[in-house]
């Protein structure tokens, strides 16, 4: 998840000084809409998944990291740090039991994590990070102001929350860049999955026929999450990687995909020495807009996001199509959720 400090640090870099005039967030569907492209979702979906399901072959597949207090963590969340309760009882009976709190941290912002919609707003034009922020400006999906959202800086979502998720069954379909693009090597930092690169992949995978279809999930495989190392000593995963490029934004809206996944920090290409402002915004993205693919997919189209989505198992074994299922936390007014996302489908003979 790129939060606001992000978006901070970048206007002080000089990143976001230059002015344009804002992508007005837009819907297909009826006014008041707030669950973006899950409104593809029902029992098409679900009759897709069944084959998946059904089959004597196939396998499931976990498709998060594992969350823990040393595992690698966004310097743009709070850490997150969880403490664990020594054994207790209670006093005339034979019980035991144990626990844990979590004593910091941004939850949604940290570990295998889901952006709600709510999550991203555009302004009418750059702010040059002189000031208080004009928070007031923001427009969100579907034409919402920050009045209808988040009317106070204290307030929880009012509009757009990760609490607005319906249950996510659906098919997926699951695009190894790191073999056709990496060429068996993980993609570089800043480098960007094209519209033409997915068509290519859905060609070099036998998917071209199928496409991609309303209400999928499109998982692409980097081999950026490679870098996920728990304990994370090296602290080079959540310094730069690869992303999605503009116009593939563009064309997963057209294909109406509910949500995208990537295995890697950022969703956004981030090229190496991009978050410390010496490096320019992706190339195609729309000035003033450096995060396009989070404009895009959040404040425009609707399409859910899961950064550090752990796709390796699945990419070795080939498994181009599967049902998923996801099901972030229903934190009330929440930005963004811990997920778990988990896939069923048949390994290649």
């Amino acid at each position: 998840m790129i939060i606001l400090r992000l978006t901070c640090a970048l206007a002080a870099a000089g990143a976001l000084m230059t002015t344009s005039a804002a992508q007005a967030p837009r819907s297909p569907w009826p006014a008041g809409d707030e669950i973006g492209m899950a409104n593809t979702l029902g029992p098409a979906t679900w009759q897709r998944c069944a084959t998946y399901l059904a089959d004597p072959k196939a396998k499931s597949y976990e498709l998060s990291h594992l969350r823990s207090n040393t595992m690698p963590q966004s310097p743009f969340g709070v850490p997150l740090r969880d403490r664990y309760r020594p054994t207790v009882g209670i006093a005339g009976t034979r019980h035991a039991f144990n626990g844990e709190e979590t004593v910091s941290g941004e939850a949604g912002a940290q570990g295998t994590q889901m952006d709600a919609i709510g999550h991203f707003a555009v302004l009418p034009e750059a702010w040059d990070g002189k000031g208080e922020f004009p928070a007031d400006k923001a427009r969100y999906y579907g034409g919402y102001a920050q009045a209808d959202v988040k009317p106070t800086a204290e307030s929880p979502l009012q509009k757009l929350g990760i609490e607005k998720v319906p249950p996510i069954i659906t098919t997926a379909v699951l695009l190894d860049a790191k073999s056709h693009l990496g060429r068996g090597s993980a993609m570089q930092p800043g480098q960007a999955v094209t519209a033409a690169d997915i068509e290519a992949m859905l060609k070099a995978q036998a998917l071209d026929k199928r496409g991609l279809m309303p209400g999928d999930v499109l998982y692409i495989y980097t081999g950026w999450g490679d870098n996920w190392k728990d304990p994370d000593t090296e602290k080079f995963y959540y310094t730069k990687g690869p992303g999605l490029a503009y116009d593939a934004a563009r064309y997963i809206a057209e294909k109406q995909v509910v949500l995208l996944a990537l295995d890697n920090p950022f969703t956004d290409p981030v090229a190496e020495g991009f978050l410390q402002g010496k490096a320019p915004p992706p190339a195609g993205a729309p000035e003033g807009l450096p995060f396009a693919i989070h404009h895009t997919n959040l404040a425009e189209s609707g399409i859910y996001q899961i950064q550090n989505a752990n796709l390796g198992a699945m990419a070795q074994d080939k498994v181009w199509l599967s049902c998923t299922i996801i099901l972030p936390l229903r934190a009330q007014g929440n930005s963004g959720s811990p997920v778990r996302p988990v896939a069923v489908g048949v390994p290649a003979q």
